[in-house]
């Protein structure tokens, strides 16, 4: 990062006012101002989207919109996932890749009738867009939605609540969205999540966004909640946090990701890294992504050291902390050992210099709760 990006004044999002109105702690996150808490805390923020619902800002988020006949097939050559295959209105979890194979950026691609909707990392959105105005050239035509905001109402009571603002909402299918007017707008809904709940997306015109969101809020099952219950609840679910779980360094079968790779693209290649990445689905690789439970109370923090019983450094944690649904500590981060790698294996954390015992569990650390109907 350069001196002049340290120094860039922080951006805001639409719902900047409303934040400070409901008493957040704000704090820079991916160049901008957003909350991590709002009064009630992260802990009651997090329980409560799991029992109900949580509304959460993501408009700091990039929005993209592709189009042109080509944009689907020029797309999918910079992704493992089969696109081409995505019916219209369907939606589909994807990584962005490098020549080696390791991890540009994850996203998630929806297929419109005349192109691609993406949304991207918020600390990836600029890199993204000369990715793509790189390797798509005259392909398609490149629309960053500056203009959007974008909320995610999350739990479930999400569809009862998002019901008494769009008619028949309920009923949208998981990883589907729906073009739909709230208030005479014309808006984007998406149902998936980024917190193992079932849930939804709305991406709206930035100038309506504030005024959506206090409708939102006054319902009784809806809480404002931040960035530190986002990052808990992805956690719990066993889901990647870019620059954290997964980067530039690590390919998707290192990652714990081959299920983003369609049968299609197994067989046939032609993404970035394939080649790499194909020999990995093959023959396996060394270093893997896992989710790990300390056997005691303390909680291990991102780049805490992974070692076996004689001390030898075998990875380290890259996300960590307490989880609230979990009810103790919860970890994930990548081994170097595939015998270390299998369930119920044995790991000690250098926790504040002192080896603490750990083992390997089955991810995620909760059940999910998708909508699959």
């Amino acid at each position: 990062m350069t001196l002049a990006e340290t120094a860039a004044p922080l951006k805001r999002t639409p719902l900047y006012a409303l934040h400070r109105e409901l008493g957040a702690k704000v704090v820079p996150f991916a160049g901008y101002e957003m909350p991590v808490q709002y009064p009630s805390g992260i802990l009651a923020e997090h329980l409560h989207t799991r029992s109900q619902a949580g509304l959460f800002d993501v408009s700091h988020m990039g929005q993209i919109r592709l189009a042109g006949a080509d944009c689907v097939t020029a797309f999918e050559a910079l992704v493992p996932g089969d696109l081409e295959a995505l019916a219209p209105q369907r939606m589909r979890y994807t990584l962005l890749l490098n020549e080696a194979g390791g991890i540009l950026d994850d996203l998630m691609a929806t297929r419109l009738s005349d192109g691609l909707f993406l949304v991207v990392n918020a600390a990836r959105k600029e890199a993204d867009l000369a990715h793509l105005h790189d390797r798509l050239g005259a392909s398609a035509s490149i629309e960053p939605l500056a203009d959007r905001a974008l909320l995610a109402l999350q739990g479930p009571a999400a569809a009862t609540v998002l019901s008494r603002f769009i008619e028949g909402i309920a009923r949208l299918r998981f990883m589907s969205a729906a073009e739909v007017a709230i208030g005479g707008l014309q808006c984007l809904v998406t149902r998936s999540g980024y917190t193992g709940e079932d849930g939804f997306e709305i991406s709206m015109p930035a100038s309506e966004a504030e005024g959506f969101a206090r409708r939102l809020t006054a319902e009784p099952e809806v809480l404002p909640t931040g960035l530190g219950a986002r990052d808990s609840l992805r956690l719990e679910a066993g889901l990647c946090l870019y620059g954290h779980d997964i980067d530039e360094t690590t390919t998707p079968i290192e990652a714990d990701l081959a299920w983003t790779i369609g049968k299609r693209r197994r067989e046939e290649g032609g993404f970035p890294g394939a080649a790499t990445i194909l020999r990995q689905l093959a023959e396996g690789t060394r270093r893997k992504r896992v989710g790990i439970r300390p056997d005691g109370r303390a909680p291990a923090r991102e780049e805490t050291e992974i070692v076996d019983d004689a001390g030898n450094r075998l990875g380290k944690v890259t996300s960590g902390g307490f989880g609230p649904s979990v009810g103790g500590p919860v970890a994930m981060g990548y081994v170097d050992s595939a015998a270390h790698a299998e369930e119920d294996a044995a790991l000690h954390l250098l926790v504040r210099g002192a080896p603490r015992p750990a083992h390997v569990v089955r991810l995620p650390f909760v059940p999910t709760r998708y909508y699959r109907g």
